[in-house]
């Protein structure tokens, strides 16, 4: 028990309580739920064609000093895992199984971003412009730290696991890999440059955007428009 002003007994537990209700001993973090950016529809209809796309597509290291607007972010997104047959659920990559490993990120100044396949939309994790940690974690390579957005791809190995045993790291991969080609042939397609990074150190990668203990990044996609020093 504890004594009040005024004499009164009151008990530890009321008092917890108490200092709950008006929201104080709590943890100095947010308990709101991350805030969502609903991201412009996709575009299933472009002015190149998929083989002009492919003759044009090259690893650009430098990138102009110049962001990318929302809808092309969303378009690369949606290119990468955006739901192509909403009956189904089924994505603009393959899948073994359908049963999609790939949890994907977007680092930019604004802080980072998970997509959310579903409904289309950016969930923001942070409003902290963690592209020098990113660029850190891939040995200070230049392109993820000048460009205006960077795509990581994080692995959940079980998903697949699960149906397809010790087969399930190959499947992972290739999924990546085809997921991947699509924001590079989408790059092109919007006049952006892009370059695939797989120099990174797996713990710092994680670390930088404070990813959950069962995903794993696999894949870093630096993208912008070509150009700068």
């Amino acid at each position: 028990m504890i004594r009040v002003r005024g004499g009164a007994l009151v008990s530890l537990a009321a008092c917890v309580a108490a200092l709950i209700a008006l929201g104080c001993g709590r943890p100095a973090v947010s308990s709101s739920a991350p805030a969502e950016v609903a991201l412009p529809a996709a575009a299933t209809v472009g002015k190149m064609s998929v083989e002009e796309a492919i003759s044009k597509r090259r690893s650009v290291r430098r990138f102009a000093d110049k962001d990318l607007t929302i809808g092309q972010v969303g378009q690369l997104a949606w290119a990468a895992q955006g739901i192509t047959e909403p009956g189904r659920g089924l994505r603009a990559a393959p899948s073994a199984g359908a049963t999609y490993p790939l949890e994907m990120y977007v680092v930019k100044k604004e802080g980072v971003f998970h997509y959310l396949p579903q409904g289309h939309k950016l969930e923001q994790l942070s409003d902290r412009d963690h592209r020098a940690d990113l660029a850190q974690a891939a040995m200070g390579q230049g392109s993820v730290r000048g460009a205006p957005v960077s795509f990581v791809f994080a692995a959940v190995y079980q998903r697949t696991r699960a149906r397809y045993g010790d087969r399930a790291e190959r499947y992972v991969h290739m999924e990546a890999g085809h997921a991947a080609e699509n924001i590079h042939l989408q790059a092109v397609a919007l006049g952006l440059a892009s370059v695939p990074v797989g120099a990174f150190d797996d713990g710092e990668v994680a670390k930088a955007l404070s990813l959950p203990a069962d995903q794993a990044p696999i894949y870093i996609i630096p993208v912008g428009y070509p150009g700068g020093a």
